[in-house]
């Protein structure tokens, strides 16, 4: 495809919501204000050493407020690799998980979602300790208020969180082998039913997608559902994939954020974030998700949201 061609085929999808390369989205909402905590794109070897924030109260104009964590500075055991951050709240007290030097997964507190975050001073997941490789933290609320923690690279892993939020019993993981499983393992859930999605093949490439299943409980087994977002050559998308997913406060809609190469002319170290309604069907599944052609704005929900 051409860079004439690109641009034309980017005018039928909506453009980035952030300005500027990033990647792996964390679409969160906290007492009425919607929060993107992402990877900082743009960098060969993926080798950003910081994360920032945004936030909206319209999902359409984001406001970056800063950096609020720094792998180099703010750890004594990680130096650089940054990825994939994700967050929640327990107890008036926000963490922050994230990947650090390519196979740690550490995390850190802080009093606010805009940090400053403190580092726990260790790696939660460390390298070798699980198989596969300790990337892509995602955190799952169930309905009781417990807490997991999902990770993982070619297998992907569940365990409970411990009160703390910053520990957990390692011989209760549990480990799956999921149909493709690259990475970015994500969780939740509507009724009774559970949806796990992840993302297969390797974010340098076109066909990176996201994959879904189903289950009656969050340790599986799980029923598998098939694909759930894809490219869309003809419109100029590629690299659709690691995504989150959230829903709609006071509704029963649902989002869902991911990155894709960027437009035009995006590959796998160039990616961008975008924001997409994510639908649950009758029986229990998902719709295919359809890249949209504008921005979502919070009044396609409701007209308000009170924190």
């Amino acid at each position: 495809m051409t860079e004439s061609e690109a641009t034309r085929d980017a005018l039928s999808a909506a453009p980035s919501i952030l300005h500027g390369f990033y990647a792996d989205p964390n679409l969160i909402e906290f007492d009425g204000v919607f929060y993107l905590y992402p990877t900082s794109d743009g960098l060969a070897d993926w080798a950003a050493t910081t994360f920032s924030v945004f936030s909206s109260t319209d999902l359409v104009r984001w406001d970056d407020r800063g950096v609020i964590f720094s792998v180099a500075e703010d750890t004594t055991w990680a130096h650089g690799h940054a990825w994939a951050p994700a967050i929640s709240r327990r107890g008036g007290r926000f963490y922050l998980y994230f990947t650090a030097d390519q196979d740690n997964i550490g995390v850190a507190a802080a009093d606010s979602p805009l940090g400053p975050f403190a580092d726990s001073g260790r790696p939660l997941v460390a390298a070798g300790q699980f198989s596969g490789r300790a990337i892509d933290p995602a955190v799952f609320v169930d309905d009781d208020g417990s807490h997991y923690l999902l990770w993982g690279n070619t297998v992907a892993h569940l365990v409970k969180l411990n009160e703390d939020m910053v520990s957990f019993d390692p011989e209760a993981v549990s480990s799956w082998d999921l149909p493709g499983f690259r990475e970015a393992a994500w969780m939740h859930r509507r009724g009774s039913t559970y949806f796990l999605s992840w993302s297969q093949n390797d974010t340098r490439e076109e066909d990176y997608r996201v994959h879904y299943a189903t289950s009656s409980s969050p340790r599986g087994p799980w029923a598998d559902q098939g694909v759930l977002l894809s490219k869309h050559p003809d419109r100029g998308i590629y690299g659709t994939g690691h995504h989150s997913i959230l829903r709609v406060p006071g509704t029963d809609d649902w989002l869902i954020a991911y990155h894709r190469f960027s437009i035009p002319g995006g590959d796998g170290h160039r990616r961008e974030v975008t924001i997409d309604r994510l639908r649950h069907t009758a029986d229990g599944r998902l719709e295919i998700v359809e890249p949209s052609t504008s921005p979502i704005h919070v009044d396609h929900f409701r007209s308000t949201i009170t924190p």
